[in-house]
């Protein structure tokens, strides 16, 4: 992997050299590598069908800036930041990003009719996670992540899917009976015998409430609102959840 002083210089010149890297398997420098390489062989091409001019997003800019900002050994932003705009660790998301790519083909850079590199995996996988994560508009990720409005709502319903796919099987389950001895010894070692799990409850505000229903679902707050009742285990795993008034 590149050095920060390396790295700094390639974005000066939007040019690396191959040989610099110690390790050429790593997924985010493959990706950068393969668009470098696109640029070189194919300099006059703009747009996804030849002579068409579009915008161009400069991918290669910054899927390296991307990188750097969270991925790289030393990042622009730290792991105390990376949890909270991500909301999980790094080392979650990255392998939440393996295994959709390795799922779904959508997700593995490829070239388009034009023969040119599209958004690398990483590109739209952060763009689901801004989404979900901060409830943000599609094309207000355009300025950071270079994806347009169309792609990002794209690759936020392939994300979704494939997350559905890969993980439900495991963690989108009802507790069986070996969840539930585990559970129950995991109380007891704490000092709770009997226990599964500590119970929680949000409310989240109803803004469009009908009218009629307002006083069913006003309680000591002063507006409408929803409940979502979890019981999660220490490790954060939720295993009962439901919306309540």
């Amino acid at each position: 992997m590149e050095s920060d002083d390396e790295f700094n210089q390639f974005v000066m010149n939007e040019v690396v050299d191959p040989s610099s890297s110690d390790d050429e398997d790593d997924p985010f420098f493959g990706a950068t590598q393969m668009i470098i390489e696109d640029s070189a062989n194919n300099p006059g091409r703009i747009g996804s069908v030849e002579g068409h001019d579009v915008l161009d997003r400069e991918r290669l800019l910054y899927h390296a800036l991307l990188y750097k900002d969270y991925f790289s050994d030393n990042p622009t932003f730290k792991a105390k930041t990376f949890r909270r705009r991500f909301r999980m660790r790094r080392h979650v998301f990255l392998r939440i990003m393996k295994a959709v790519e390795e799922h779904d083909d959508y997700f593995v850079q490829k070239r388009n009719a034009a023969g040119v590199l599209g958004l690398s995996c990483l590109q739209k996988v952060v763009a689901a996670f801004r989404m979900l994560a901060y409830g943000v508009p599609a094309n207000a990720l355009d300025e950071y992540i270079r994806i347009g409005e169309s792609t990002a709502l794209e690759a936020l319903r392939k994300f979704v899917v494939a997350v559905v796919e890969v993980f439900g099987p495991e963690y989108m389950r009802r507790p069986n009976a070996q969840d539930t001895t585990r559970l129950l010894a995991i109380g007891a070692s704490r000092g709770f015998p009997g226990m599964l799990g500590s119970i929680d409850c949000m409310h989240w505000s109803w803004k469009n409430c009908l009218a009629a229903w307002h006083e069913m679902y006003r309680g000591y707050k002063k507006e409408p609102t929803i409940i979502l009742e979890a019981v999660a285990s220490v490790d954060l795993w939720i295993w009962h959840a439901r919306v309540a008034q």
